[in-house]
C-alpha cells in the first residue's frame, strides 16, 4: 500500500507544476479520495508561500475524476499581502482541470479576542460500529483508517439520525500536519448515504474547510470526527463536520455540498 505520507512524499516539481502520484488503494470509486485530492494540492501551494505561515482555510471543487497514478498540479499565488496570501491549485488529468482549490494563508495577528469550542461529552453506543475494510465493498481508501462510529448508523443501514461521531485515526509513521487534518475531515461519507436501505453512490461537489489549530507535532491516533446532516433534498445534502484533535483540541470546521443518488 501507498500510506499518506508516501504519497505526499510523491509531489515534486516538474517545471512550472508539480507531479504527484496516487495508488489505487486511495481510490474512492473510480476517484481518489477527496481528501488526498486537496492535501496533495495542499503541498504544492505550500511551495509559493512563506515558510511556517499558517493554512486558514481551504476552499475545494471537485470536478471530474481524479484516476490512479500520475497527477500534475498548476499552483499560482492569487494575492499576497501583508498578512495573508491566497493561492490557487489545480489538479489536471490529461488536459483536463479535475479539481480546483484556493487556499488562504495568514500570518497570527495581535488581538484580544480568544474563543474556541470545546469538545463535547459523547456517549458511544454499547457496540460501535467499527470500519473493516472488505475489498469491493468499502472504498479502496478506507484501509488506511482505523474508524469506530460512536453514535450514528454506517452508510445503507435505513437508518433515522441525522448526527454521527466517529472515533478515527490514520494507519502511517510520524506525527500530524496540516495535510493530515484534511485526510481526516473529508473521511467521513455522506451522512444522508446511512439513511438509505440499499447500495447508492455518492460524491462531494464543493467543500470548505476552517483550521482552528496548528496541528503540527500531534500523534495520528485520537481524532474525532462530529458530523450533521443540515438539509437533503432533490438528490444534494448539506453536511457539516467539526474535527477534534486528540485530546479534544479543536482543530477544523468543515461544510460540504454533496450529491446522492439514492
Amino acid at each position: 500500500m501507498m500510506r499518506f505520507s508516501q504519497a505526499l512524499d510523491s509531489v515534486r516539481r516538474d517545471g512550472d507544476t508539480w507531479i504527484a502520484s496516487v495508488g489505487e488503494d486511495w481510490l474512492q470509486g473510480r476517484s481518489a479520495f477527496g481528501g488526498i485530492q486537496a492535501a496533495l494540492a495542499l503541498r504544492a501551494m505550500r511551495d509559493l508561500v512563506p515558510a511556517g505561515t499558517p493554512l486558514r482555510s481551504l476552499q475545494v471543487a471537485f470536478l471530474a475524476p481524479v484516476p490512479a497514478g500520475d497527477v500534475r498540479i498548476a499552483a499560482s499565488v492569487l494575492r499576497q499581502g501583508k498578512n495573508v496570501s491566497q493561492v490557487e491549485a489545480r489538479l489536471i488529468d490529461g488536459d483536463e482541470t479535475v479539481c480546483v482549490v484556493i487556499g488562504v494563508f495568514g500570518t497570527p495577528r495581535a488581538s484580544k479576542l480568544h474563543l474556541l469550542p470545546a469538545q463535547p461529552a459523547v456517549q458511544a453506543m454499547p457496540t460501535p460500529h467499527v470500519l473493516r475494510y472488505v475489498p469491493g465493498l468499502l472504498p479502496e481508501f478506507t484501509q488506511h483508517f482505523h474508524a469506530r462510529w460512536l453514535q450514528g448508523d454506517v452508510p445503507f443501514s435505513g437508518s433515522t439520525q441525522t448526527e454521527q461521531v466517529v472515533d478515527i485515526s490514520l494507519k502511517d509513521d510520524g506525527v500530524a500536519d496540516e495535510t493530515h487534518v484534511v485526510a481526516f475531515a473529508d473521511f467521513i461519507p455522506p451522512v444522508a448515504l446511512s439513511m438509505l436501505d440499499q447500495p447508492a453512490p455518492g460524491s462531494s461537489l464543493t467543500w470548505m474547510l476552517e483550521l482552528l489549530a496548528d496541528p503540527r507535532g500531534w500523534p495520528l491516533n485520537g481524532w474525532r470526527i462530529d458530523a450533521q446532516l443540515q438539509a437533503a433534498q432533490d438528490g444534494y445534502t448539506s453536511q457539516q463536520v467539526m474535527l477534534w484533535g486528540p485530546g479534544g483540541e479543536p482543530a477544523a470546521l468543515s461544510r460540504q455540498s454533496m450529491v446522492v443518488f439514492g
